[in-house]
């Protein structure tokens, strides 16, 4: 009778501490999460979306609803609430709510605001005339350009403003088209407990490439490279550079 008692306390012992240390470990997982998206519990963080400019109602095309989904999942995860504004509709700076900004800058004005910002080294191609560098990106010396449903770009961007320990981060997802977008908070889904390794809270933009979408759809990303320095590099200006080339042929 006393082995089976002390069986059953050993038993007792054994579950509680393997509570508890799963849920400390659940916990941590919890708070470099938090730290990693800059949402603590129960903060606020805005998701930024397109809207036509011919009418006042949100036009978010599949793909990009597809995306805020992907996104709204990991802000429940963070125990945090999420706000969905459109593009032009906030008028506010950066650093004090986590934001997610979906789209091109052909119709994402905040995103033109933030490349212009935060990473001047990356120029994206917004002329709606067909040709082959339509949506292309040119970052640093590079220039990518798109062949669609078959090579197809988009840059990842976690960014932070100034110095400050507290200033929440920007993440940008800023595809040449919208399944682009989604396939990159696909992967920041995936992926975020490694980047939050390698970066931890420091800023990072990485250029992606989804291959294939018109077959395999946003499942299948190469990781091109990380281009952070590049893309927060100014690009000489261009009007300066016509200048000095017509100075040197007079």
């Amino acid at each position: 009778m006393r082995n089976i008692v002390l069986g059953v306390v050993a038993a007792g012992i054994s579950a509680a501490l393997g509570w508890v240390a799963r849920t400390y470990l659940w916990k941590r997982r919890l708070r470099r999460k938090q730290a990693f998206f800059g949402l603590p519990d129960n903060a606020e963080s805005l998701l930024v979306v397109n809207r036509d400019a011919g009418g006042p109602d949100l036009t978010v095309t599949r793909f990009d609803v597809f995306a805020l989904l992907e996104l709204a999942a990991l802000i429940k995860d963070c125990r945090a609430h999420a706000q969905v504004v459109a593009h032009d509709a906030t008028q506010q700076g950066f650093g004090e709510r986590t934001e997610f900004c979906v789209g091109g800058p052909a119709s994402n004005r905040r995103m033109l605001a933030h490349l212009a910002s935060l990473l001047p080294g990356v120029r994206v191609n917004v002329d709606p005339e067909p040709g082959p560098d339509r949506g292309a990106f040119q970052i640093g010396g590079e220039r990518y350009r798109m062949e669609p449903g078959v090579s197809e770009y988009v840059l990842l961007a976690r960014l932070t403003a100034g110095e400050r320990r507290e200033a929440r981060p920007v993440f940008l997802f800023c595809g040449q088209r919208a399944i682009t977008n989604q396939a990159a908070t696909r992967y920041l889904a995936r992926h975020h407990e490694r980047l939050a390794r390698k970066y931890g809270n420091s800023s990072f933009a990485l250029l992606l490439r989804v291959v294939n979408s018109q077959a395999y759809g946003p499942d299948v990303v190469e990781l091109v490279a990380d281009v952070t320095q590049a893309a927060r590099t100014a690009l000489p200006d261009r009007t300066a550079a016509t200048t000095r080339a017509s100075h040197r042929a007079s």
